[in-house]
């Protein structure tokens, strides 16, 4: 197990690196001259070749890689004597629109976006599983008809027309939430709540929909193998035996996409924050498109991939957990 844990963590540095790597090239040197943006259209070539002096950009392209990437672990300095600035570590540089340090607003931003990500999981989880679960044991019924037609509804629904069509119904017609803002729970656990709902369930209604289609097809093939039809014959309560022998396995595959879908979400719901209006780290990356804010895309992508290899390698320690077939001694 040690051994296989020790590979999974270099593997993981390895395609860390590679993203690293890729994702530099592309913001930096595949994407118009950052000397050239932050200075504007009026600017002077000598002030250009300042820029760029105090960015690096002037240096070779490994030398550029490198001080990037030693500038994630041990910081970095811009610029020398009284201009100097030195970034610490984590460094993903300076907005080009605001001067700040991207990594402050990445911290401003994470929490909103956490807070949404964990609500639809736990809402998706429980709703999703629980439909698939009953559809599953209901197989061929109208409950499990109805089900499984409104799961392929759902999940063919745009989140932005979900989205909209909340706002209007329960913020301007009913008028039974409040337009989602992202209230600290410390200061009203309540208003912290309401404001969060609506996002929470159109995040969770479309991965609802595909986890209780997935947790039905799960478990009606479990149900149907030998080892079910001999827990059966040994006279095991039909709770007990959906319990601990069918849903067991049948979480497999669903724990795989678990972790990549939150994992992603981690990174930022950037069309649900837009459209609901918070400040959460996918909001902050549609704004930085808009103004081909490179360092701020930069560090969202590279926080993303972050969570979705790291993801990746808890759920190979969670299939141990569900699965002993896949234990490696």
């Amino acid at each position: 197990m040690a051994r296989h844990l020790a590979g999974r963590i270099a593997g993981l540095v390895v395609i860390l690196f590679l993203i690293c790597l890729f994702t530099y090239l592309i913001f930096f040197k595949l994407s118009p001259d950052p000397a050239l943006m932050i200075c504007g259209k009026t600017c002077t070539p000598d002030r250009v070749a300042q820029i760029r002096s105090v960015l690096g950009l002037d240096q070779p392209l490994t030398e550029q890689f490198w001080n990037f990437l030693s500038g994630l672990f041990a910081g970095r300095d811009y610029g020398s004597g009284a201009n100097l600035v030195h970034c610490p570590a984590p460094c993903f540089g300076y907005s080009f629109q605001t001067s700040q340090s991207v990594w402050e607003m990445i911290l401003d931003r994470l929490p909103v976006s956490v807070t949404v990500a964990v609500g639809a999981a736990v809402l998706w989880l429980i709703v999703g599983i629980a439909a698939g679960l009953l559809s599953a044991v209901k197989e061929g019924t109208w409950w499990d008809r109805t089900a499984m037609g409104l799961a392929l509804g759902g999940s063919s629904i745009p989140n932005y027309v979900l989205a909209l069509a909340l706002q209007y119904v329960l913020v301007v017609r009913l008028q039974v939430l409040p337009f989602p803002a992202a209230v600290p729970f410390s200061d009203d656990p309540v208003a912290w709540f309401q404001s969060y709902l609506m996002p929470w369930i159109v995040l969770a209604t479309g991965y609802a929909c595909l986890y209780a289609r997935l947790t039905r097809a799960n478990v009606i093939d479990t149900l149907a193998e030998n080892f079910m039809r001999t827990a059966r014959s040994k006279g095991l309560r039909p709770a007990l035996l959906l319990r601990r022998h069918a849903l067991r396995p049948a979480l497999t595959p669903i724990t795989t996409i678990f972790g990549m879908d939150f994992a992603a979400l981690l990174g930022g719901a950037l069309i649900t924050e837009t459209v609901f209006g918070l400040n959460g780290v996918g909001k902050m990356a549609a704004d930085s498109i808009a103004k081909n804010d490179q360092p701020v895309i930069m560090a969202v992508t590279l926080l993303a991939a972050f969570f979705v290899v790291v993801g990746n390698v808890v759920v190979d320690l969670v299939y141990t957990g569900l699965d002993p077939r896949v234990r490696v001694r």
